[in-house]
């Protein structure tokens, strides 16, 4: 009974010492947690970088005048906050949505309706006024069904799938649509179809239409998409179940050979793993409607403040620390498609990457694309993530530039930013995505909160 008293006695102690440790290791990451908080907060600077960058640069379409100076702002503010900074060639498409876009229908009374378009992106113009009949179809099922049946041959289709408002995360209400504009327009040229205007996903009834990309499939014939803003949509829905409707539409939008623009890389070197790599970063270009507050500028100034801060306050991160500001998100990847290309020609060791491209809102936690480990050291942070309103850690997905690392380091962690989804597709690709509708204070929340948790995954990895 002595030798397993004692064992019982020694054990006991170990367990002891094992709680002291780790209580005492978990208060003095309270306190790094608390200063990244206060700083950004008390002295951040991402609230003014996001108004430069919206209302000094502007609306970024690849290929655009704005975009090459976006580069220009990236790489001068990096290099203002004493980064190692340089500039990643890179392939990118170019198109352009040229004249402003029109559209008209006439209901079955013979009455004219004036609607907002714009035109998605990689669509081909309309080669002047373009007329034709509406035809209906409530998803991609119901398009398919009547092009088989051969009612889409010479018509213009009116795609109208709204957002499932029952589900609480708006992405997973765009997720389901996103089929409809990704790929609707290529299916209904495969049946005969002169044009197709989807409803744009967005979750409220207003007057914005939402662009963004689509593809034409291998062998179709291109013809022209467009999106109408979701009241348009409710109207024209109404119209075509009362009767005959003709629609007329004229966009001028062309593509052109692809050019050549940059991702901006700015970097701080670890102090004991610097051959280990952390990426941070989201898209530095946007689509050419409203200033791209939301998409991606918020993400961009998320990161390079995140930086920002942990320098600030002396934080020395064991791994080297890199922010990319990826070129080509909207329509092509290209930027996040060479930077992930380039780290294997240079056999760097990525071991994880994190992207903001949810939005400015308030935080809400991250998602996690990567081993079950990975996600029980993310899930081990609750008590520490807690108090700052960052309690969604769970399983899913990282995000669209970092993706891309997946294609060559097998079994890496990615990381997404997740804030609250409720008003992002209020202003989603669309003119209303302004620097005035980004919150101060949930921006700089934003920012913390990725400093933090770059910090705990760099300290306990």
């Amino acid at each position: 009974m002595i030798p397993y008293l004692s064992g019982m006695r020694i054990s006991s102690i170990l367990f002891l010492s094992l709680l002291s440790f780790n209580s005492i290791a978990q208060s003095s990451d309270s306190l790094v947690l608390r200063s990244l908080f206060d700083e950004a907060l008390e002295h951040g600077e991402s609230y003014e970088n996001l108004r430069s960058l919206c209302k000094d640069v502007g609306a970024r379409l690849t290929g655009s005048a704005e975009a090459e100076m976006a580069v220009i702002w990236g790489k001068d503010l990096l290099e203002s906050y004493g980064f190692k900074t340089w500039l990643q060639e890179t392939a990118i498409p170019h198109w352009e949505r040229g004249t402003t876009e029109v559209a008209w229908y006439k209901d079955s009374s013979g009455k004219w309706h004036k609607i907002k378009v714009l035109a998605l992106g990689s669509s081909v113009g309309t080669d002047g006024l373009m007329r034709g009949q509406g035809i209906l179809a409530k998803d991609l099922d119901h398009l398919k069904e009547l092009g088989e049946a051969g009612e889409l041959k010479g018509k213009i289709v009116v795609l109208d799938q709204p957002f499932d408002q029952k589900l609480i995360n708006t992405f997973d209400a765009y997720s389901a649509c996103w089929p409809l504009r990704g790929n609707g327009t290529s299916e209904a040229s495969k049946y005969g179809a002169k044009a197709v205007l989807i409803r744009s996903l967005a979750t409220p009834i207003d007057d914005h239409p939402h662009t963004g990309s689509m593809n034409y499939a291998e062998g179709v014939t291109p013809i022209p998409g467009a999106a109408i803003s979701t009241s348009a949509a409710e109207d024209l829905h109404a119209a075509l179940e009362k009767g005959n409707v003709e629609i007329r539409l004229e966009m001028d939008c062309r593509s052109y050979p692809d050019g050549l623009s940059h991702n901006v890389i700015g970097e701080i070197s670890g102090s004991s793993l610097p051959d280990e790599i952390i990426t941070i970063g989201g898209h530095l270009d946007s689509w050419d409607v409203g200033e791209g507050a939301h998409d991606d500028g918020a993400g961009i100034v998320h990161c390079i403040e995140a930086m920002r801060i942990l320098k600030a306050r002396g934080v020395q991160l064991k791994r080297t620390l890199r922010v990319v500001l990826y070129m080509n998100e909207e329509n092509g990847v290209y930027g996040a498609r060479t930077y992930a290309e380039e780290a294997l020609m240079k056999k760097e060791n990525h071991v994880f990457a994190l992207e903001s491209d949810a939005g400015g809102h308030a935080p809400r936690g991250f998602s996690l694309d990567g081993p079950a480990e990975r996600l029980e050291m993310l899930q081990s942070f609750a008590e520490l993530l807690y108090p700052y309103g960052l309690t969604e850690l769970e399983k899913g997905y990282g995000g669209v530039d970092i993706n891309r690392l997946k294609d060559g380091y097998e079994g890496i962690t990615l990381i997404g930013f997740r804030p609250d989804s409720q008003r992002y597709f209020n202003y989603h690709h669309s003119e209303a995505d302004v620097f005035e509708t980004v919150n101060k204070r949930e921006l700089e929340l934003g920012c913390a909160s990725i400093a933090s948790l770059i910090y705990l995954m760099d300290m306990h990895w």
